[in-house]
């Protein structure tokens, strides 16, 4: 069992300006780790969190790959950034940030080329005025005000995928009740070409949790499943 990053160097402070992990981050990893030979099989050379707050994830993600990858972080809040780069260097993980929302100060170069791709959205549920500013205020409520049924920023992202994946390229999203995730599935291989499996799901608390997985229907290594 893999141990969960260090973050030591992170205070309480911080936590104010950045999303604390919790266990919409847990079950992320646990995912990831229940995953870690298929990743390591895919061996991603070019791996990307969106939004990746306190870099927790990403320096998980380099547990399971080492060297072998490439690690890019986006966030469009400037402490995120910050930490996320503190986190890299406490766990000896080398996790390039870049300060943009979502993906976009990294197009088109990563267009087709990234070849695991993890987001963890602002999914809670609020109106579509309260998402927007939360965005474009570029602080904490912006990683957990997800607008109309929380999939606000999800639908930017999922609509962007197809062009963004390589061809081997894996997609994990988390997700709760709320956002549908049988629904998202549907999508994905109705509207983006693309397979879709819930591969855990959990309660925590009033919440139920999920983790999707995404990847190429024409992938080429497709028998890597069930190895």
């Amino acid at each position: 069992m893999l141990p969960t990053p260090d973050l030591s160097h992170l205070t309480q402070d911080d936590f104010t300006v950045v999303y604390e992990p919790a266990e919409d981050t847990f079950i992320l990893l646990d995912a990831l780790e229940q995953d870690a030979d298929l990743l390591q099989k895919t061996d991603p050379a070019i791996s990307l969190e969106i939004g990746s707050g306190s870099g927790c994830v990403s320096a998980f993600i380099g547990q399971i790959l080492g060297k072998r990858s490439a690690y890019f972080c986006t966030d469009i809040n400037a402490d995120a950034g910050r930490c996320t780069m503190a986190t890299g260097e406490q766990n000896k993980v080398l996790l390039n940030v870049v300060l943009t929302s979502l993906v976009g100060g990294l197009l088109p170069r990563l267009l087709g080329n990234v070849d695991l791709l993890i987001f963890n959205p602002p999914y809670v549920p609020t109106d579509d005025e309260e998402a927007s500013q939360a965005q474009m205020g570029r602080s904490i409520s912006g990683a957990w005000a997800g607008g109309a049924h929380g999939m606000n920023t999800t639908q930017e992202v999922l609509r962007i995928i197809p062009t963004l994946l390589s061809q081997n390229g894996l997609f994990y999203l988390v997700a709760v009740r709320e956002n549908n995730p049988v629904a998202i599935a549907h999508q994905a291989k109705t509207e983006l070409g693309l397979t879709c499996d819930i591969i855990l799901e959990r309660r925590a608390g009033i919440e139920r949790l999920f983790v999707l997985r995404f990847s190429r229907k024409n992938r080429n290594n497709s028998n890597i499943f069930n190895q």
